[in-house]
């Protein structure tokens, strides 16, 4: 199996993975233990997700995270037990540089995907970044957010940058995904292109007392249409017990369900890229 130098690399299926929000070690390396296996039969590698602070929780009350400092210090005893990269979102310019300082790539969520100063601060880090495309954008539009972080980063090295897509529609009850979307984003961005599985079936707002929801059991049919339509990595939210995760369960897919998908997609990647 090959080792990927890139982050995103455009000839090899990789995956990004891991629960929601930063919980406690327990649960943190419980799940990346079992990504750095899987990550033996993922040719372009697998980098750990979690994110230190949910900024965009629909209630008030809802639960966020550990925070800066206690999540990245997390993430960074997730690298180091496991060799995982590891990846996180940021939400505002000042948190760019310290979480470039400890994990591997920086993700610009989708409701922020216009806001230039966060997407060159991201890009000035010179750490790999991956842009989610808002709800509310066609594929060509993402166009601008991919520039501004090219051209942000230092002028030694280009920058790997990649696109996520998660559907359309926000605000209607469900996201809708367009199979065209996958070769538009990459033909006009000129990057990877992701596909987030996990937040492609939440249903916001139509959860309990007002929290997400979601439809967990379309995942693995979307996942696969999408690697045969052409994304080139998939973004899958995961948890060992998702009905009792703090945030985003209805839409993450259990932790044991995850490798059998996986030898799924490369099945379905080996037919569609021979």
């Amino acid at each position: 199996m090959p080792t990927a130098t890139l982050a995103f690399p455009p000839d090899a299926f990789f995956l990004i993975a891991g629960p929601c929000v930063v919980e406690d070690d327990t649960l943190n390396l419980r799940v990346a233990e079992h990504l750095a296996r899987l990550a033996e039969r993922v040719p372009g590698g697998v980098i750990y997700k979690s994110s230190f602070d949910k900024a965009n929780r629909s209630n008030p009350d809802a639960p966020r995270g550990p925070g800066l400092d206690a999540g990245l210090a997390a993430l960074g005893r997730v690298h180091e037990e496991t060799g995982l990269r590891t990846l996180t979102d940021v939400h505002s310019p000042s948190q760019c540089a310290a979480a470039a300082a400890t994990v591997d790539v920086l993700q610009i969520p989708a409701f922020l995907c216009r806001q230039t100063d966060l997407l060159v601060a991201a890009g000035a880090t010179g750490r790999p970044v991956n842009v989610k495309k808002g709800q509310w954008m066609h594929p060509e539009g993402m166009r601008g957010a991919v520039s501004k972080v090219r051209a942000a980063a230092p002028v030694q090295s280009p920058i790997d940058v990649a696109v996520t897509e998660r559907g359309t529609f926000f605000g209607y009850g469900d996201l809708v995904v367009d199979m065209r979307a996958f070769r538009r984003l990459r033909a006009a961005c000129h990057a990877p292109v992701i596909f987030d599985a996990t937040h492609s079936v939440q249903r916001p707002g139509q959860g309990i007392d007002g929290s997400s929801g979601g439809a967990r059991e379309f995942i693995p049919a979307l996942a696969l249409a999408a690697v045969a339509a052409g994304a080139q990595g998939l973004f899958i939210e995961t948890h060992p017990d998702p009905d009792m995760a703090p945030s985003d369960g209805p839409n993450m897919l259990p932790l044991s369900d995850l490798d059998q998908l996986i030898d799924q997609v490369l099945d379905v990647w080996d037919v569609c890229r021979p």
